[in-house]
């Protein structure tokens, strides 16, 4: 049973349900209790009575020659009768049942119960059609055979429900007053514990939209500590992630700035008069050169974008990652004709054990697609001299690990910066190559959205030029599929 039921649980509500429910639940027990404890206090004065009436009666019995007698004085009946609440009934019954004195319908014993001589015994029973409290005693008599009288001293209820009602009221007209009382206390000690977390909320309600500052922690209880630590450290991470697309926005911006300031000066001198067929040709070829370092930074954008945002919705399905990287290879062979790179692919083949993943197969292809572009791109390469890009899917021995590899044989990358060149626009900042930068932080990108591993160390270590080898970690799909 819930006091407070609420469609959105409420944590006062709650902490007032598991206080108040045991307590209203436990209540009616509480009432049984205290009436047979009453019943238990208001019998004892009346039982002991009853036992020293019995005892006195015992006393009366005597034996005259063989004849058992019972002589009740009249100042003794009166004393049994004089009681203005209830009817005190007696009765004496001799050693062969027969009756001697008293009240006939009083009922006797069971019939199996064993008898003790001196023992004052007390049971409940009924007469009339009224309850009654009997107190009954044998007396053991001196007669050959020592047989015994029974005697016994009985008395209607009356003044012991009332003595237990008295009790009764006695102890639960208080708790009437302190129940109410304790439930008003419950209740305001929750709203004032609870109160720091209303603080709280008045904190945040009433921040700017940018304050991405930490909440202070030192007014807030022991037990909502963890929570604002939590929230401080989303509000960093927020905080980092903001800054990092501010970088990244201001850099994109500074990466478009160039290209499209090109295109607008060769198009205003292709638009001045007097312009030869020459200048006007080498305007057109300075446009299309800087549309097209625009248009590859837009994709590339686009592309980063697109990993970013891959954690929302990924959509997975069984991947030969050889398949894949050969597609691409095969579709990068022109451009690296044009730059007089020989590239080629030297790996495991298509169906290979091993070789499959569960992946995003157009996130995958952009994944080999930038290792392959930042190779060609970057590894110095002539007519009589060309330079070398290869690719390859490599899978161990029980298929557990899938290595995908791209080297050259470019200058490679020095130690101190092979963290730095996973940043956007760092290596489109520093060097002439063609490129805008955003090549390999996709790939880390797509490879944390796969769980994979990306690490660059040296092609040919001890040589020159050492080159670069990209690799990319991935766990294999039967090893997926068995966690």
């Amino acid at each position: 049973m819930k006091i407070f039921q609420r469609e959105q649980r409420s944590l006062f509500g709650e902490i007032l349900d598991w206080m108040l429910t045991p307590l209203l639940l436990l209540w009616p027990v509480s009432l049984a209790l205290t009436w047979l404890v009453a019943q238990g206090l208001a019998n004892k004065p009346f039982d002991r009575a009853l036992e020293y009436n019995a005892h006195a009666l015992a006393q009366l019995v005597t034996v005259a020659g063989d004849a058992v007698q019972f002589n009740l004085p009249q100042p003794a009946s009166e004393i049994l009768r004089a009681d203005d609440s209830d009817i005190v009934y007696y009765q004496v019954i001799g050693p062969g049942g027969e009756f001697l004195s008293g009240e006939r319908e009083l009922p006797e014993p069971a019939a199996d119960e064993v008898p003790l001589s001196g023992e004052v015994r007390l049971r409940d029973a009924e007469m009339r059609g009224i309850e009654i409290r009997v107190a009954y005693i044998w007396v053991r008599l001196p007669l050959p055979g020592t047989p015994m009288a029974l005697v016994q001293v009985a008395e209607t209820r009356e003044k012991r429900s009332v003595l237990a009602t008295e009790i009764i009221k006695g102890v639960m007209l208080p708790q009437f007053v302190i129940l109410p009382l304790a439930v008003l206390l419950v209740w305001l000690a929750l709203a004032r514990g609870i109160q720091p977390l209303n603080q709280l909320e008045q904190r945040i309600r009433a921040r700017k939209p940018d304050d991405l500052s930490p909440l202070d922690d030192r007014t807030v209880p022991l037990e909502v500590a963890p929570l604002v630590a939590s929230v401080n450290d989303l509000l960093q991470r927020l905080s980092d992630s903001l800054a990092t697309q501010k970088r990244f926005l201001a850099d994109a911006a500074h990466q478009l700035k160039t290209p499209l300031a090109g295109l607008r000066m060769q198009a205003d001198l292709a638009q001045r008069e007097g312009t030869s067929t020459e200048e006007l040709k080498r305007s057109l070829q300075q446009i299309g050169r800087s549309s097209i370092r625009a248009t590859h930074t837009v994709n590339q954008l686009l592309a980063l974008a697109r990993a970013e945002g891959g954690g929302v919705a990924f959509a997975r399905q069984p991947c030969d990652l050889a398949r894949l990287t050969i597609e691409v290879v095969r579709d990068s062979v022109p451009r690296a004709l044009d730059k007089h790179i020989d590239l080629g692919y030297d790996g495991a083949e298509p169906g290979t054990p091993g070789v499959a993943l569960d992946g995003n197969p157009t996130l995958l292809k952009e994944l080999v697609r930038n290792l392959l572009d930042n190779a060609i791109n970057y590894t110095p390469s002539t007519a009589e001299k060309p330079g070398v890009v290869t690719a390859r899917v490599l899978a161990d021995t029980f298929g557990q690990v899938l290595l995908l590899q791209v080297e050259d044989s470019g200058p490679g990358v020095p130690e101190a910066e092979r963290e730095l060149v996973f940043q956007p626009f760092y290596r489109a900042l520093g060097s002439e190559a063609d490129g805008s930068g955003l090549g390999l932080p996709i790939v880390l990108e797509i490879a944390r959205q796969h769980g994979a591993e990306v690490t660059l160390e040296d092609a040919r270590p001890g040589q020159q030029p050492p080159g670069a080898r990209f690799s990319v970690r991935f766990v294999a799909r039967d090893v997926v599929a068995e966690g």
